[in-house]
């Protein structure tokens, strides 16, 4: 089993939302099953088909850790491109026309005009050649027989080939769209299965009769619902939520990649702590056909989520020199994000301000700066600080807790005081007691 990911230019030359979860779901289809990840660079397009925009891809990928067997580019393949196309001209599958923009468009509006469907209307194979016109190419599709596949998400499905036009593939100037060329690639390369977005499912019935055409047989396809968001359709053009967003944002790939390898689906979105636990639950048979709904804040919930599950070793690398395991398990439960840890770790290390308290509040301070130079800091010292001044000051609950946590860290809430207050040391504590009981 091999799949393949196409990726075309975008005005960033980075991934977004809408081709990440593609890739995903081709990747976990291909790990669920032990086949082949095949990642084809549509560069065809020269002035939008950088070098930069190439490695942009490839850097995001990895950095998502969506690996591939093989990465085949298609400005390196005009040679296999042009000997199957002489061989679809040979059959009378590939033919020459000559409209121009203007003419097709105006044809369109006349047939939409009298209730018919805008369909390309075939000119007879005798009809005079247009002076000084260069050629585009269609494909022609064979107006007999139907099309007919079972997706993988949308069940059966059959289109009239009457009721499609023949498609575009060579532009005037000789340059390809994307629709035989990725049939031709698919062959080449043995491709048995493509995931793409329901808005290709008529492309894929023409492609269908062009596999035929060139003696092979069309893959499985699986056509996805279209991502959707609070302003509509997510696309290259208008969807800005991707890999740069998310590194920029210091959003953990792996809550990304829960949420879009369950939305759509009858699945709830949990984190996973790889892609191998992703592509064991990944079936096409719980995508539901409806739009699905992609919401950022999901990510963000399940990115703590998922912080609140990694071990030491998954983060070490990513944390201050100095942070030990048990200063990542103590912090590791309030964290939204991996770079809020430096900020609490500097509670356990480092300094804070003094918080800004009340006359009685600083009196109670004072009180605890003493009470915990006699604490045995071997024990729960916690437990044993707020235990004395308890029954010293008399003083209970948000009134005698609040206080001591905000000279403490700096922070109205956060991790458990117990574990905190052992892991800062005496010394310290004592320190920003008294700091606090100054101001």
């Amino acid at each position: 089993m091999t799949v393949v990911t196409r990726f075309a230019p975008s005005p960033t030359g980075r991934l977004h939302v809408g081709n990440i979860r593609t890739a995903l779901h081709n990747f976990l289809f291909a790990r669920k099953h032990g086949g082949r990840f095949i990642l084809r660079i549509d560069d065809t397009d020269r002035e939008r088909s950088t070098r930069e925009f190439d490695e942009a891809i490839r850097d995001d990928l990895q950095w998502m850790g969506l690996g591939w067997d093989d990465c085949v580019r298609q400005s390196e393949r005009f040679e296999l491109y042009e000997r199957e196309f002489e061989r679809l001209k040979s059959a009378g599958r590939v033919y020459a026309c000559y409209e121009t923009p203007e003419e097709l468009e105006l044809r369109r509006k006349i047939l939409l005009g009298r209730g018919l469907p805008p369909v390309y209307e075939r000119k007879p194979a005798d009809a005079a050649v247009p002076e000084g016109r260069s050629p585009h190419w269609r494909f022609k599709l064979d107006h007999e027989a139907p099309i007919e596949w079972t997706d993988l998400i949308r069940g059966a499905q059959r289109f009239d080939p009457k009721l499609l036009s023949d498609p575009v593939v060579r532009r005037e100037d000789g340059s390809w769209l994307y629709l035989l060329p990725s049939v031709i690639d698919d062959v080449d390369l043995g491709i048995t299965h493509i995931v793409r977005g329901e808005d290709h499912v008529s492309n894929s019935a023409a492609q269908i009769q062009m596999f035929e055409a060139l003696g092979a047989k069309p893959p499985e396809f699986a056509h996805e619902a279209l991502l959707v968001a609070a302003e509509g359709k997510l696309s290259k053009r208008l969807g800005s939520y991707g890999a740069p967003h998310l590194r920029e944002e210091g959003v953990e790939p792996l809550a990304l990649l829960a949420v879009l390898a369950r939305i759509g689906t009858s699945q709830p979105v949990e984190p996973a702590l790889g892609l191998d636990e992703l592509a064991e639950g990944f079936d096409f048979a719980t995508f539901g056909r409806a739009p699905a709904h992609f919401d950022p804040h999901d990510v963000e919930l399940i990115n703590a989520r998922l912080l609140h599950q990694l071990d030491y070793g998954a983060v070490a690398d990513r944390l201050p020199e100095s942070a030990s395991e048990e200063d990542w398990l103590l912090l590791r439960p309030n964290l939204e994000r991996l770079a809020d840890f430096p900020a609490w770790f500097d509670v356990l290390r480092g300094e804070i301000d003094p918080p800004a308290l009340s006359h009685d509040e600083r009196l109670l301070l004072k009180e605890a700066a003493t009470v915990t130079e006699s604490v045995d800091w071997a024990g729960e010292p916690w437990k044993q600080l707020t235990a004395e001044l308890k029954e010293s000051s008399g003083k209970k609950g948000r009134e005698l807790f609040h206080p001591l946590r905000l000279a403490l860290t700096g922070r109205d809430s956060g991790p458990e005081m117990a574990g905190l207050v052992a892991r800062m040391g005496k010394e310290r504590a004592v320190r920003r007691l008294e700091a606090a009981a100054r101001r």
